[in-house]
């Protein structure tokens, strides 16, 4: 991965997480933790999505898709961890 795609990662990770935040209802870890799961979401979604050989679609707008979904998953996970503990 050069250096354009992880700030593109960056940005639309930040959008993802906020967006996740929204999506995902419940008690939230607040702003700023959802744009932090929503950039590590980015990260997820692209992997997620490579191996399952899935393209949602192109360009930003597949970016945000994919980071979203790997952002939902992140904050389903946190939460999930978060009432065990």
């Amino acid at each position: 991965m050069g250096i354009e795609v992880i700030l593109i990662l960056l940005v639309v990770g930040a959008v993802a997480g906020w967006l996740a935040g929204i999506l995902v209802k419940g008690k939230s870890f607040g702003l700023v933790v959802d744009i932090i799961i929503g950039i590590a979401g980015a990260f997820v979604g692209k992997y997620v999505m490579g191996v399952l050989g899935v393209s949602i679609a192109g360009g930003i707008l597949g970016a945000i898709i994919n980071a979203t979904i790997g952002a939902v998953i992140l904050l389903l996970i946190a939460r999930i961890i978060k009432k065990i503990g």
